[in-house]
């Protein structure tokens, strides 16, 4: 599709949805920045660590937004002019999806490529829908873990409280 039929048919979307895509542009701006600075500087925006936000059934209109912010943001991922990749898509999602009041789990994991390489891959989970990254996360070892939300703030403070 040529990027002038693109353009049409982004003008036709429904204002919501403009800036649905539009917010997701920027924040795939802002895990762009973010996957810049040392990782221990960028850990504390992302949640809680090692703590996972439950695996719950979502409910319908939950699971139509948690798809709406996925369909932003691998859309406007292959429209950067900067790599946009699992880290930077995890990233932007999971603000997203906070911003409309939805925990999220980020995952960091480690594995070996086709050439036995070490290759990392993120993947966001909300609920138990596989936001970003599920391409082959199943391959991968977990080695880092950031619920954001509710349920891993309070099980962060619970933890917080008990140890001091």
């Amino acid at each position: 599709m040529s990027w002038i039929r693109q353009l049409s048919a982004f003008v036709r979307f429904p204002w919501a949805q403009k800036m649905m895509y539009a917010e997701a542009y920027a924040l795939l701006a802002w895990g762009r920045v973010l996957k810049a600075l040392p990782f221990a500087k960028v850990a504390p925006s992302l949640g809680s660590y090692m703590k996972e936000t439950p695996e719950v059934e979502l409910g319908r209109q939950e699971l139509l937004t948690i798809r709406q912010v996925s369909k932003a943001v691998h859309g406007m991922s292959r429209y950067t002019w900067w790599e946009s990749q699992c880290l930077v898509k995890a990233i932007a999602a999971m603000k997203m999806l906070e911003r409309r009041g939805l925990s999220s789990t980020l995952y960091l994991g480690s594995g070996r490529d086709e050439q036995g390489r070490l290759a990392a891959h993120a993947w966001l989970r909300c609920g138990s829908y596989i936001v970003t990254g599920r391409e082959g996360h199943e391959k991968y070892t977990v080695v880092g873990i950031f619920g954001n939300g509710a349920a891993a703030d309070r099980e962060a403070g619970l933890m917080t409280r008990q140890s001091g």
